[in-house]
């Protein structure tokens, strides 16, 4: 049998957490505008940092990177890179990475379909969204199964409901959609069920541009 002491005590622990000091109305964090109250934490010492750094700058000098598409590397070449049209590699040096850097914003807007929704990103603020790239999806009821277009606007249901969640992402992929067709989809998806800062498939340029194009019309946007 129960304790009746022991579940009275129980009960009065219960009430003096849930008190004036802890009652809902004095405790409303805003999880839509989230900052980090904490300096970061150093995962290297600043000398294996410089090191780290150096080696990328050396690869990208020496050794370069292939780059598919020819306006992306018309656009390289004319900032100083050295690109090599018959193999599609290009090497960049060092100084283009250091004025690149220098002239990156330090912080971005990200306009969400609500005011309410935007987003500054930058350091200090924290900025959440759920896991994405899924091929499968799974719940108590129906098990696992492969990603549908159905769930993935379930899921956007559900990241539209928690605020701590501020933007979307690609949660499952929709097999049931054809790759082609896959971005137009998931677009409407988002921008009829959520306010909240959408992705976009970065399958190559036409997609991306589509994408653009159904955000500017469901924004109302010139």
């Amino acid at each position: 049998m129960i304790d009746e002491a022991a579940r009275d005590q129980r009960r009065e622990r219960r009430r003096g957490r849930t008190g004036e000091a802890g009652s809902e109305s004095s405790r409303r964090p805003n999880y839509r505008s989230l900052k980090n109250p904490f300096l970061p934490q150093p995962v290297f010492s600043d000398d294996q940092a410089a090191a780290i750094h150096d080696t990328a700058l050396r690869v990208l000098e020496e050794l370069g990177i292939k780059v598919l598409l020819p306006e992306a590397r018309a656009i390289l070449a004319k900032a100083g890179a050295l690109v090599d049209e018959d193999s599609q590699m290009v090497r960049i040096g060092r100084d283009m990475v250091e004025a690149g850097l220098a002239s990156a914003p330090r912080s971005i807007p990200a306009y969400g379909g609500a005011r309410s929704r935007d987003l500054i990103l930058e350091l200090g603020s924290m900025t959440f969204l759920a896991g994405s790239g899924a091929p499968n999806v799974t719940d108590l009821e129906r098990g696992r199964r492969p990603g549908t277009l159905a769930a993935f606007e379930e899921f956007m249901k559900l990241l539209q409901h928690f605020d701590v969640l501020h933007m979307l992402g690609p949660c499952i992929e929709p097999q049931d959609v054809d790759t082609r067709f896959r971005h137009f989809a998931t677009g409407r998806a988002q921008l009829t069920l959520s306010d909240k800062f959408p992705f976009v498939f970065a399958r190559g340029t036409p997609q991306v541009e589509d994408s653009f194009e159904m955000v500017r019309l469901a924004r109302g946007l010139s």
